[in-house]
């Protein structure tokens, strides 16, 4: 097409503006439309002087051509961060909800994905683009130029004053403040206090105000008199002691964010802004909830992440039946909760909190599930003991001496299952097959359990527990001695064939730590089972004899001289720490099959003189001189010259082995 030739030529060569403007026209095929902006392109490019102001233009034409206002203004929005700044896009979708720019809808989570859609627009345009920040998290952030356009667009009309990341230590001049500016910028900066000369008198159109990351201490009360519009206020990472009384008088604030104000203790009286939409507390000081919040009753989103909370007052939450996302601090064990508090809240998207026992956790999840609204996002924590929360659905159960095991009689999504300190369990009986959909489960220093799930628990033809588990963290349990046990208390280790085939075929990963009773981790019975196992990591397991085992039975019935194959297609790492009395990684008879394995890992396991021969996946090579390609073994070199070879003294030739590096200047510390 001609006429695109003409296009690239009027974007300078610049590639920068060739991709900008290729956005936009993504998908055109019509020659009238590419006509068309060809010549907005040189009207346009015309109009001004300058290459700075030329490449301003080209750029704008991609704004110009967002149809929807509120999309411009979500793009503009960015603008409001430091240069080359990594945003983080729920929390930038949180902003635009904030602001208003997404229109209502009837849950939290169908505003989130129309944040998403206008990302995908914006960055579809070129106008936003993909990054990954030091630690591998997705951002979105501005190009230097696209900010440039952004901030010439804001200058004008809307007006904002944006001077964030600059290394301010005080506020713009008073004359900056001029009585049409909407929104002002401040984050990221030095800014300590704010002197009486600079304070602005006349901000009656100000919407937004952004000051967080500034160490601020103080702010005077006649700061927000003349800001009667405001509706964000971010004062999130200050060193404010107290708030004053002013902020009471800002009715039409929708959203104040004070997280991470870490030495925040004193709130005013809050009931006059019953427009308050958010109100975000989290690592703030506060002992109490600020006096009139049962007046807030527009509140959607509420964080009470504070550990210093001394206690809930038990008729707040009933009055605030908005709330779409609820938080609290569950370390802080005063704002336990019970179930008839949140009985009304019918519209909880998102949740965070803690129950004082079993018994009030279930009266919510039945509550929950009467209602029919599903929480979409929570982490539901019960009694004391308490561990971070890796997934979207997870539940804690910590330090309840009581109970035995028996879950939730009303069945729930649980994605991560934690349990800690439970000193009664001996298994995990899942009649109502609520953890069919768990993908991590991890216990802790639980004294009394024995094994993961018992036989009796596939008694039922539709008990399929941990079907779609992939992650097992098993440590600190002194009587655990199988994962499946046929007779749980009773101490029989046998695994069954009638474990069903689903049951833990989808673990990737097991991590079994500090369990002195176990002697052999996986029996070959349950390997179909596994499948899909990728990581096998065991450490400090004293009574630890073998890794991979085969039954006696098993072997009298294939013969003493036959091979039992040990079939782990995925699995990729293998690491042992400090097993002292590990001696095979599996039985003397068996054999390896897994093509995939590239890391063995050894330390400290004194005992295990010899490595395990390998069959390949495919065909009948013999396991005398073949190993998996891409597999090396890291351990000190004293180990590995201990080993015994005897049975197959060529197999040593295929193996790779990698010592570790020694710290210069450092004994006995290794680097594997």
């Amino acid at each position: 097409m001609p006429t695109l030739k003409h296009v690239v030529k009027e974007c300078a060569g610049l590639p920068l503006t060739i991709v900008v403007v290729a956005g936009t026209m993504k998908g055109e095929d019509n020659p009238l439309i590419w006509n068309n902006a060809l010549r907005e392109l040189k009207e346009r490019i015309g109009k001004v002087e300058g290459v700075e102001a030329e490449v301003i233009e080209r750029l704008k034409f991609s704004f110009d051509h967002l149809k929807d206002e509120k999309v411009k203004y979500c793009f503009l929005h960015c603008a409001l961060y430091p240069e080359d700044f990594g945003i983080e896009k729920d929390e930038l979708i949180e902003c635009w909800i904030e602001e208003g720019f997404i229109d209502d809808m009837d849950t939290r989570q169908e505003m989130k994905d129309k944040g998403h859609v206008i990302l995908k627009k914006l960055g579809d345009n070129c106008l936003l683009e993909n990054i990954t920040n030091l630690f591998g998290q997705p951002r979105i952030k501005m190009h230097d130029a696209v900010r440039d356009m952004a901030l010439s667009i804001t200058s004008m009309n809307p007006r904002y004053i944006v001077q964030a990341g600059l290394q301010l230590k005080e506020l713009p001049k008073r004359g900056q403040w001029s009585p049409d500016i909407e929104k002002v910028s401040l984050m990221h900066n030095s800014i300590t206090e704010f002197p009486a000369d600079v304070l602005p008198t006349k901000c009656q159109l100000l919407t937004t105000l952004l000051l967080q990351f500034n160490p601020i201490k103080k702010i005077p009360y006649f700061f927000f008199i003349n800001m009667p519009c405001l509706y964000v206020l971010n004062l999130s990472y200050t060193e404010i002691e107290s708030l004053p009384n002013s902020i009471s008088e800002l009715k039409n604030l929708t959203t104040l964010l004070l997280r991470g104000c870490y030495k925040l203790r004193d709130m005013p009286c809050l009931s006059m802004l019953q427009e308050l939409k958010k109100l975000d507390l989290n690592q703030t000081e506060i002992e109490e909830v600020p006096e009139g919040m049962d007046m807030l009753i527009e509140l959607r989103y509420l964080d009470l992440g504070v550990h210093t909370l001394k206690e809930m007052p038990a008729g707040l939450l009933p009055k605030l039946v908005h709330l779409q996302h609820l938080s609290f601090d569950v370390y802080n064990e005063k704002t336990s909760l019970k179930a008839e508090q949140m009985e009304p809240l019918k519209k909880l998207e998102c949740f965070t909190g803690r129950f004082e026992d079993i018994n009030e956790f279930n009266k919510f999840i039945s509550s929950m599930q009467q209602s029919k609204e599903n929480l979409i996002k929570y982490y539901l924590h019960v009694g004391s003991s308490f561990i971070p929360a890796e997934r979207d659905k997870t539940v804690t159960i910590g330090g309840v001496q009581n109970w035995e095991g028996e879950l939730i009689m009303h069945p729930i999504e649980i994605q991560e299952l934690i349990i800690v300190k439970c000193d009664y369990l001996r298994s995990l009986v899942d009649d109502n097959c609520s953890f069919k959909n768990a993908i991590d489960l991890r216990i802790y220093d639980c004294k009394g359990i024995e094994c993961v799930v018992p036989l009796s628990s596939f008694a039922s033809s539709s008990a399929h527990p941990f079907q779609s588990l992939e992650l097992l963290y098993l440590q600190l349990l002194p009587k655990l001695s199988a994962l499946i046990m046929k007779d749980a208390g009773i101490g029989s280790a046998t695994t069954s064939t009638l474990a069903p085939s689903t049951t833990f075929s989808h673990l990737k990963e097991i991590y079994v730590g500090s369990c002195s009773s176990m002697k052999t981790l996986l029996p070959h019975r349950l390997l179909p089972n596994l499948q899909n196992l990728e990581k096998i990591h065991v450490e400090a397991c004293s009574q630890l004899v073998e890794i991979l085992g085969a039954e006696t039975s098993e072997v009298e019935e294939k013969g003493s001289n036959a091979l039992i194959k040990f079939h782990l297609p995925k699995l990729r790492e293998l690491i042992l720490f400090s097993l002292q009395n590990l001696k095979s990684i599996c039985s003397k008879s068996g054999v390896m099959v897994c093509d995939s394995l590239q890391l063995i890992r050894i330390i400290r396991c004194d005992k295990l003189k010899r490595i395990p021969p390998f069959v390949p996946l495919v065909g009948n090579g013999q396991p005398f001189a073949y190993a998996p390609p891409s597999l090396t073994i890291r351990s000190d070199t004293e180990w590995w010259e201990s080993l015994e070879w005897d049975d197959h003294p060529n197999f040593k030739n295929v193996l790779r082995f990698n010592p570790p590096w020694r710290i210069r200047g450092m004994n006995n510390v290794w680097s594997f």
